[in-house]
């Protein structure tokens, strides 16, 4: 008879019992189990999808007149800190004797170059824990992350993007841009170097109207350099790509070479020449110096040696070069010497196309010149040498 009504009212028994809560929920379970008589705690554990503990603790409720407070924070596992009280501690002193904050101060997270796995033989050679009394990998990872840490390499210190200076510099170099745009005896070059080319069946990006099939890896040790000088006189654009360094010699022998076959020698006096300061041609790279004064005595020319401020060489008009460049020959295969050097050559810069050169002399890197030579060369070429 039971069972009959309880069939017609088990939904609005359910509803209204699973309405309740704690004690009270388990008091109305035991009562219903009460009612059915034997076989009851089964019957509801099955219909009412509770444990028979859980209808049984509402006997107990029932009977003895006390309820019985649920103490869900004291439910599962204790966190690891409960039994190893130290670990945090030490966990700390171990990663940041190896660990850096970001340089740019944009998180306050720190960066190490330590993993779970060096941090746990850390903690047992250092720290003197058992193997077996400390966590997983995995929660050690996740004890570690939530202390702030995140595995990833430590970064260097970027340098500033502006020095005291960079004001000055860009003031003095629209200067001696303006006051010789206009004169006819005067050429302006723009010189850098590029990063080396890897010569090679792989992906450099971009999107191509025909199918090209890269190799998987990028794995190779051949590689081109190119040399750009961009002639801001006439717009002309010649690159030299060499599988030697870019030294001091090279720049000034192509220099020299191009200021030749361009036709120079007559009809101009003075050199400017814009580059930034790297390590082959700054001012203080004396090899570099004595040749750019060999070059101005040699051809009787006043050289302007016209650098661009440190970090600030995007603005270097030669590098608008390397920029179309790129944007060319992105999404082909540079796999030979040859198609480096046809890709090179079919770009257009301002409607023309760059002439093309290829060396394969090899250039003698860390030639330095002592200081009485260097003496002597300023001596020398102190009227037509300027910076």
């Amino acid at each position: 008879m039971i069972h009959n009504i309880f069939g017609k009212c088990k939904d609005i028994l359910k509803e209204a019992i699973n309405k309740l809560k704690g004690s009270d929920r388990r008091m109305a379970l035991a009562k219903v189990s009460i009612r059915i008589g034997k076989g009851g705690q089964s019957f509801v554990a099955n219909e009412f999808q509770v444990s028979r503990g859980t209808v049984r603790k509402g006997h107990h409720e029932l009977t003895s007149g006390f309820r019985i407070v649920d103490a869900f924070n004291a439910r599962g596992r204790k966190p690891i800190e409960k039994k190893l009280p130290n670990l945090i501690e030490d966990i700390k002193n171990i990663v940041d004797s190896q660990s850096q904050t970001d340089p740019n101060f944009k998180t306050t997270r720190l960066f190490t170059r330590i993993t779970v796995n060096v941090v746990r033989k850390q903690l047992i050679k250092h720290k003197h824990y058992e193997d077996k009394d400390l966590p997983t990998n995995q929660t050690l990872n996740t004890k570690i992350n939530a202390m702030g840490y995140h595995l990833k390499r430590v970064q260097k210190v970027k340098p500033l993007k502006k020095i005291e200076e960079t004001d000055a510099i860009f003031k003095n170099l629209n200067k001696v841009h303006n006051r010789n745009k206009s004169k006819t005896n005067v050429l302006r070059l723009s010189i850098d170097t590029k990063d080396r080319v890897k010569i090679g069946e792989f992906s450099r990006g971009g999107s191509s109207r025909v199918t090209v099939k890269a190799g998987d890896h990028d794995f190779g040790g051949d590689y081109v350099t190119p040399f750009g000088i961009l002639d801001l006189t006439n717009d002309n654009v010649e690159i030299i790509f060499s599988n030697s360094k870019v030294t001091a010699d090279f720049m000034v022998d192509f220099i020299e070479s191009y200021w030749l076959k361009s036709g120079y020698l007559q009809g101009k006096d003075t050199l400017i020449l814009n580059s930034d300061n790297g390590p082959e041609n700054n001012s203080h790279r004396t090899q570099f110096m004595k040749r750019m004064m060999e070059f101005s005595v040699k051809y009787k020319v006043k050289v302007l040696l016209a650098y661009y401020p440190p970090y600030h060489s995007k603005y270097n008009p030669v590098e608008r070069i390397w920029g179309g460049l790129e944007k060319h020959w992105n999404g082909a295969l540079l796999d030979s010497l040859d198609a480096v050097l046809g890709f090179a050559g079919s770009m257009t810069w301002k409607g023309k196309n760059p002439l093309i050169t290829y060396t394969d002399k090899l250039y003698e890197t860390g030639i330095k010149v002592e200081k009485k030579v260097m003496k002597l060369c300023s001596n020398s070429a102190t009227p037509r040498f300027g910076v």
